[in-house]
């Protein structure tokens, strides 16, 4: 099995563990008509149930072919017929493509694995998914969630992405680690667009816990940049108080842009990110 297929296989049995999606009503509605049920009335090409005419009801909505079976009238509803897309981002820095220490996944892996199995539920109830600054349209069914992963795997050596053209939900992954105001310049242009989004932030638990002790070489991702500590500990409260506050100031970006903020780290099970990604989607359009 190659690599992306298991983390496909682990992300669809993540989203068979996890309950049926509750999206809040009153979410802007980032839809396109006419594209899957929505399981209850409303603008649409397919019969959805018939009921009982009533005095506000139109003369013309009368289904007579129904009425005519016995003494009742009956009007011909449709299935409300709309779907939400969303759109999902992982980063391809080499920092976020690492995964410390022991057998765990890279960081960024992990985020991907997390976003299929939300993907993958959203797919099942009909709602578009795709990657934002894909060339690949949204889309929903058995190919969408192949596509998603197929497109989050080859997102390597890109530069951060543009809005997208229409109205979608925002699930962005990364470290963010950059300093806040390249964040905000990156994020900053999509708001207006994407009212709703979701920042996945994604650490190892090295990297949360800083364990060092003695003299330790730090080496940076993806570059032959390094730092050699002779007396690693003496660092480690400095460094926990600039990563607790790196973390509150994404945070608190998240909600000036409206948005949500989930952390989740590669020593947790992976069923509690995607819970934990699962409940911010869902309090998405809600007033508290």
């Amino acid at each position: 099995m190659s690599p992306l297929a298991s983390l496909r296989a682990e992300a669809e049995a993540l989203s068979r563990q996890l309950p049926g999606l509750a999206l809040q009503s009153g979410a802007s509605e980032a839809i396109h008509v006419g594209s899957a049920g929505r399981r209850r009335a409303g603008s649409g090409e397919h019969f959805w149930q018939y009921r009982r005419y009533a005095h506000e009801d139109s003369a013309d909505r009368i289904d007579w072919r129904r009425s005519a079976k016995g003494d009742q009238h009956f009007v011909r509803e449709t299935e409300l017929e709309t779907a939400r897309t969303v759109l999902f981002w992982c980063d391809a820095d080499p920092g976020f493509d690492w995964k410390g220490e022991g057998e765990r996944r890279t960081k960024a892996d992990e985020a991907r694995v997390l976003m299929m199995a939300l993907g993958a539920m959203l797919s099942r109830d009909g709602e578009r998914i795709g990657v934002l600054g894909s060339e690949r349209k949204p889309s929903f069914g058995k190919r969408a969630i192949d596509r998603l992963g197929e497109d989050l795997a080859n997102g390597h050596s890109k530069p951060f992405p543009p809005p997208p053209r229409q109205q979608a939900t925002l699930v962005i992954a990364s470290d963010f680690y950059d300093p806040v105001e390249t964040w905000q310049d990156r994020l900053g242009p999509l708001a207006p667009i994407c009212p709703e989004g979701i920042l996945l932030s994604v650490a190892a638990p090295i990297e949360k816990d800083f364990p060092f002790e003695g003299r330790v070489k730090l080496q940076r991702p993806g570059t032959t940049l390094d730092r050699i500590l002779g007396r690693a500990e003496t660092l480690r409260d400095t460094y926990l108080e600039r990563f607790a506050a790196q973390r509150d100031a994404m945070k608190s970006l998240a909600e000036q842009l409206g948005w949500r903020f989930v952390a989740h780290d590669t020593g947790q099970r992976a069923i509690e990110g995607a819970a934990a990604l699962q409940r911010a989607l869902e309090s998405l359009g809600s007033r508290t």
